[in-house]
């Protein structure tokens, strides 16, 4: 049974306006009828909040007709890319949970996410199921070694958000992630990309359940060829139903532990001489403008 996140800080909303342009103020759209990003949400991951109904139900920060765009598993060759390509063509911005080894392997790949505007956590180091890690040492180096190699390859800060492989927490990791002021965050909306072959298949099916939803955190990932295919049709008809994107962002960065940052360096450093790769609350709207209070959304 999935352990509910309880968190102290109260949910605080502000509107802002909408259109081809990202809430933050970024640069403008060419195109005004573009997807664009309705809000820009700040995440404050102190204490270990947890957002996705499929197992955390504290927060509720999404409006109706609301999604937020997250990606797991990459940075992949070809696949990553076409995703920044769609994305950026609808001027919209998305979240990045990075595998650690893939990350390590393709970090010009990682860095153009990152240059691109987008959202980067992390999905741990090899994609183990934490569940069944053996000890304790086993799972921390699984965060730990996530974070570390993932802002190595970045080359710069990223978000204190994490998302466990095969969306299975435990009871410890949690705590331990709380401690670190580690934001967790499960989904509304699995699309099971890997599963599908044919993108129409795929884009039916997810506006689908995104329609019967009616709003939500929605999982894909940038190493399945379905997605990388099928995402400009899908953005095109989240827009066409009426649906806005909600960029997340971190009050403040991740914090590393100099221990595994010395663990990833030297290993980095032992594949370049060798010539080997690895393997491939809490919530605000920010805003240019000055923001306009309305109630907070919990349950």
């Amino acid at each position: 049974m999935r352990i509910a996140i309880a968190c102290a800080a109260a949910l605080l909303f502000w509107s802002v306006s909408g259109g081809g342009a990202s809430a933050q103020g970024a640069q403008a759209c060419p195109d005004p009828n573009t997807l664009g990003v309705t809000r820009t949400v700040e995440i404050d991951a102190t204490g270990g909040p947890g957002f996705g109904f499929e197992h955390y139900k504290v927060y509720d920060f999404l409006r109706l007709r609301e999604v937020v765009l997250t990606f797991d598993d990459g940075p992949q060759v070809g696949f990553t890319h076409a995703i920044l390509d769609a994305l950026a063509a609808q001027c919209t911005k998305a979240t990045f949970f990075s595998i650690g080894k893939m990350a390590a392997g393709m970090p010009e790949i990682i860095r153009d996410v990152a240059k691109a505007g987008h959202t980067i956590g992390t999905h741990t180091w090899s994609h183990a199921d934490l569940s069944k890690a053996k000890s304790e040492d086993d799972w921390k180096d699984e965060i730990e070694k996530g974070f570390s190699a993932v802002k190595r390859a970045v080359g710069a800060p990223i978000a204190p958000f994490f998302r466990y492989p095969v969306l299975k927490d435990t009871k410890d990791t949690l705590q331990y992630l709380g401690g670190r002021n580690i934001a967790v965050f499960s989904v509304d909306l699995d699309t099971f990309d890997y599963k599908f072959r044919n993108p129409d298949q795929f884009v039916k099916q997810a506006i689908d359940r995104l329609e019967r939803k009616g709003k939500g955190i929605i999982l894909m990932h940038d190493v399945q060829p379905v997605t990388a295919k099928a995402l400009p049709r899908l953005l095109a008809e989240i827009k066409a139903k009426g649906f806005k994107v909600v960029h997340l962002k971190p009050k403040a960065e991740v914090k590393t532990l100099a221990q595994y940052d010395a663990v990833i360096e030297k290993d980095m450093k032992g594949m370049a001489a060798g010539h080997e790769r690895p393997m491939s609350s809490v919530v605000r709207t920010i805003e240019e403008a000055p923001p306009q209070p309305t109630a907070a959304a919990k349950r």
